[in-house]
């Protein structure tokens, strides 16, 4: 297990590396990521590199045995880059170019800065492959930014539009250019969907597609090289999470395995359930365990910073992410710099250098985590539930939300958040994904449905899954048309329903929605309402004002060996998504092992026999869990116990 820091020796004087070696020694810490900003050291001039700072670096680094994962340091160009090339820094919407002075300011479908980028990446490549404590690279630095207007952007996206669809004739009929008479008659006239409030969707939907493919592009001439000059070392990169800008199933597809950045402490102490989904969506994107490359190590910020993690809460954050399938774990970063922009970004040592509070308790994590080898080798989380996570949905809901407040994470996060709540393990996948191997699909706001992924979903149900679908369900097609259907369209026979109309709820309006049976309870519907007529399916719940009674909010429908529900509204209520959440895994056959109290998550990584239960008290209130049967806790090796206390930001590691 790999645990450690992010590391700059460029920003301290030579006669501080071997304090810091050996202040990260006696942490316990075994790596560190370097260089992904240091471009113009290593290549000062045009064609000229210069590799004899890092070669000091990483022999003072490796006498205290650690390892090192180098960066390809393209997220920041030198000056000299856009003085002599200035067609590589970005252009605005305005057509005026990035001025070079901050970091993601290049263009990527640059052909020069591709160059330039594959040039240092093979001479830092070839220079370090047969450095005894390199290990692996991280590609670039957060792809994702910026998106660049620019000339050859705009013909960039003219060829890619001619590779999908052929011909003038099926592009127009893909984005339904009849309307407003924007029929295109030559592959020169398209033009950059700048105003994504008023262009054409079907545009929209592409130019995501397009700027999404430019950095997988990017990143992948990177990885020919490092795999050709390097293939003993890993590849990977850091992505951000629930980052929204990138099709992170295609980003992660070159790689050996998906980093991420972890920062989830900001406002007040709070249930980390947006960190555990980004975990779990990171794990979802390769179907492996994943790294963490840079991780909350005090407060956080540019020009103001927020809140300093409380005793415990470090731990309590590194915990959380190992519970979830990280087999390593980096702090962002070593030392707080006292130059640029990142000054309150706080490391675990202040601006002083000194080893303090932030210090020791990431020692004691890594001290922990050596005790945990053993039983964790192997091991990652196995669901029985997944909920699908489509971004080609995402991007189309941004575009057009159809109602205020139609937030695909948010939409996504409701069910989510009352998955752990149970103490259900869960993950996120794709829309190619097997379903075969879960008890409970979920596919929240899957607004693009293409016939084919509707087929799936319905034989999923058919062969005994049970699934669970809601609002803007099916609307569109993989281009962005509406389905000239009732919806929800192909998948209505599955769901046993109808919906001929729809609506969205201004702000101030909410409409009573009482459930019955199963789903009894008073419910407060707000955001937006389907008027759902079932067919077939159940009513579990429907909306008490007259102009809508007749509807149902809630359905369930038995199809095949199984059953689809539908979610009609969006429900003010976190206990409606607890009991909707309680009666589909009663339909699936799912029971959780570890019923947690509020604030206190669950999780399980398990290989053949073994299974390693992970409970994270993410509140500053003493916790008591019950346990299934007599366990042990790895952590403080008491044996026997049919519960458990948590302190403040406690946790515990149970066999």
């Amino acid at each position: 297990m790999y645990i450690g820091v992010d590391y700059y020796p460029e920003h301290w004087p030579k006669e501080r590396w071997a304090t810091d070696a050996r202040l990260m020694k006696k942490a316990g810490f075994n790596v560190v990521r370097l260089a992904e900003f240091d471009w113009v050291n290593i290549e000062p001039a045009d064609g000229q590199f210069n590799f004899e700072m890092w070669d000091e670096a990483l022999g003072v680094l490796r006498s205290q045995g650690i390892h090192a994962i180098l960066c390809t340091p393209t997220a920041v160009m030198p000056a000299w880059v856009a003085a002599k090339h200035p067609e590589t820094l970005a252009m605005q919407k305005d057509g005026t170019r990035i001025v070079w002075g901050v970091r993601k300011n290049n263009c990527f479908s640059s052909g020069t800065y591709r160059f330039l980028s594959q040039r240092v990446t093979r001479a830092m490549a070839g220079h370090f492959a047969e450095t005894p404590n390199v290990i692996g690279w991280q590609t670039d630095n957060e792809f994702g930014s910026p998106e660049c207007f620019c000339d050859s952007c705009r013909k960039s996206f003219q060829h890619w539009l001619r590779a999908k669809y052929g011909t003038l004739a099926e592009l127009n009929r893909a984005w339904g250019t009849h309307f407003w008479g924007h029929r295109v008659q030559s592959w020169e006239e398209i033009t950059l969907p700048v105003d994504r409030g008023s262009h054409n969707p079907g545009a929209c939907l592409d130019w995501q597609r397009h700027f999404s493919w430019l950095n997988v592009r990017f990143q992948r001439e990177q990885v020919q090289i490092l795999r050709e000059v390097c293939p003993k070392h890993f590849v990977t990169h850091n992505f951000m999470g629930l980052y929204q800008e990138l099709d992170y199933y295609d980003l992660a597809r070159d790689l050996d395995f998906v980093s991420w950045d972890n920062y989830p402490v900001w406002g007040p102490p709070e249930t980390r359930y947006r960190a555990s989904m980004a975990a779990d969506l990171m794990r979802g994107l390769k179907r492996k365990n994943f790294w963490i490359m840079e991780q909350t190590a005090g407060p956080c910020g540019w020009g103001t910073f927020g809140r300093n993690v409380r005793p415990g809460e470090l731990r309590s954050v590194a915990y959380q992410q190992l519970a979830h399938g990280a087999d390593g774990q980096l702090w962002f970063r070593w030392r707080t710099c006292t130059a640029g922009r990142e000054q309150y970004w706080h490391g675990l040592l202040g601006h002083d250098g000194k080893a303090l509070r932030r210090y020791e308790e990431a020692a004691q994590v890594a001290t922990e985590y050596r005790r945990l080898e053993k039983e964790l080798a192997g091991t990652t989380v196995k669901a029985d539930v997944a909920i699908v996570y489509d971004y080609q949905s995402l991007w189309a809901t941004r575009i057009q939300p159809a109602f205020a407040k139609n937030d695909y994470v948010g939409a996504v996060g409701r069910y989510y958040d009352a998955l752990l709540r149970a103490g259900v393990n869960v993950d996120m996948v794709n829309t190619d994904a097997d379903l075969s191997a879960y008890r409970s699909v979920l596919a929240p706001r899957l607004y693009v449905l293409p016939d084919e992924l509707a087929e799936k979903l319905e034989a999923y149900v058919r062969a005994g899954g049970t699934l669970l679908g809601d609002g803007r369900l099916g609307v569109k097609d993989a281009t962005g048309l509406c389905h000239a259907r009732t919806l929800p369209g192909r998948l209505s026979e599955c769901l046993g329903i109808e919906i001929p109309e729809y609506e969205a709820l201004p702000d101030e309006t909410s409409y009573g929605v009482t459930g019955r049976g199963r789903m009894e309870g008073r419910f407060a519907a707000i955001h937006y309402a389907d008027w759902t007529t079932p067919r077939r399916a159940e009513a579990l719940a429907k909306f008490d004002e007259w102009h809508v009674d007749a509807y149902a909010a809630v359905t369930r429908n038995a199809f095949g060996k199984g059953a689809a529900w539908y979610v009609g509204t969006v429900f003010k209520e976190p206990s409606f998504y607890d009991l909707l959440i309680r009666e589909l895994l009663k339909d699936a056959g799912v029971a959780p092992e570890i019923v947690p109290p509020e604030g206190v998550e669950v999780s399980v990584r398990s290989a053949g026999r073994k299974r390693v239960a992970f409970l994270v008290n993410h509140t500053e209130e003493e916790k008591t869990v019950s346990l299934p049967r007599r366990m042990t806790d790895l952590l403080t090796g008491a044996s026997g116990l049919r519960e458990v206390r948590l302190g403040r930001h406690g946790v515990a590691v149970l066999k």
